[in-house]
């Protein structure tokens, strides 16, 4: 898609970033455009010159991101694919706590991408003293009107941070969001937006983005559960979640390099569940690195039921992912081949 559009869409959903204070603490604000125009006027004279034209979009409800689902994702996604065609860029403000998980979300179905899509928000309010909003808002709007920026990225602390590769890793600190298994996709350096290069997603051919914006909503109330491993782990937990007819895939964080209890009952429930056509995937508990499914003998029980690889991928981008290919009408194969394949840079190439 070629567009002559030279103004960024700011769309605002809530989260701390426009939160204000009251007797009971912090509330959602209203207002947010007059608040976010009053504090970008207070930048020097040339970093307010260095800003590309905006409008915003306030959600109607500002969302609690601790409260967001896959329904929040695709209203999102829907949203910014109806107004993508008349902007050069789009930035996103989103409460922190969930912003990873939209963030990867997104990328897998605004695939194609020709323009930017840059989310952000803040760990305090825009008007607070030392707030980190307005500095993060800022090289958001500066690295959404780079045209060489095509994919979905997050914008925090001064890094530039592919989306489905990120993860909030800070519950108090400004620099709360990392990228474990890919290098920054750019910086904020002396004011400026720095993009790197060759670090960036490139499309395989031009024309019209392929975005996929399947209906998520038979899947937004647990149908993809997230399974952390812990020593004692019984069968028949597993099984309580697995073989529960309303769960159609689920994500196993297992050890190390992909490693599982040597329980022939444990094994037993992962290949029934993977039998009854649920998309099992697994990734290491160790936020760096990947699982190699199969090369210790403790996680053979993984590749004999069709556990499938997440790789290197963060919890976030496979549970997303999960979501996003359960929600299309493809056959299993098609399903499980799609996910050891990267879409949008979320796990190495194989």
């Amino acid at each position: 898609m070629t567009s002559t559009a030279s103004s960024l869409l700011v769309i605002y959903t809530g989260g701390t970033f426009g939160m204000v204070d009251s007797p009971y603490g912090l509330i959602p604000g209203h207002d947010i455009e007059s608040r976010l125009r009053r504090t970008l006027a207070t930048l020097p004279p040339a970093r307010q010159a260095g800003l590309a034209d905006f409008r915003l979009i306030a959600t109607p409800t500002p969302i609690d991101s601790s409260a967001a689902t896959p329904a929040d994702w695709q209203r999102l996604a829907g949203l910014i694919a109806e107004h993508y065609a008349d902007h050069a860029g789009i930035v996103v403000i989103h409460g922190t706590d969930t912003l990873a998980w939209t963030a990867a979300s997104l990328a897998y179905q605004l695939q194609g991408l020709d323009r930017p899509v840059v989310i952000t928000g803040a760990m305090q309010p825009l008007e607070a003293p030392g707030s980190d909003a307005l500095t993060n808002v800022e090289a958001a709007l500066r690295f959404a009107a780079d045209p060489r920026l095509q994919e979905v990225a997050i914008c925090f602390a001064g890094r530039l941070l592919r989306g489905a590769r990120s993860r909030k890793w800070q519950a108090r600190e400004a620099d709360a969001f990392v990228s474990p298994n890919h290098p920054p996709l750019g910086e904020w350096v002396d004011d400026d937006a720095v993009l790197y290069p060759g670090r960036g997603l490139e499309r395989a051919q031009r024309g019209a983005p392929r975005f996929e914006l399947p209906d998520y909503a038979p899947l937004a109330a647990g149908a993809v559960p997230r399974i952390v491993l812990w020593p004692g782990l019984a069968a028949w937990q597993l099984e309580a979640w697995l073989l529960d007819d309303r769960v159609k895939g689920a994500l196993l964080e297992v050890w190390g390099g992909g490693n599982v209890p040597d329980d022939p009952r444990l094994a037993g429930v992962l290949a029934q569940a993977v039998g009854e056509g649920k998309l099992l995937a697994a990734i290491s508990q160790c936020p760096h690195g990947a699982v190699a499914i199969g090369h210790y003998a403790a996680g053979q029980a993984l590749s004999d039921a069709g556990v499938l690889s997440g790789d290197d991928m963060t919890p976030e981008a496979a549970v997303a992912k999960l979501v996003h290919l359960l929600a299309q009408p493809l056959p299993d194969e098609e399903r499980r081949r799609r996910f050891l394949t990267p879409l949008v840079g979320e796990r190495a190439a194989p």
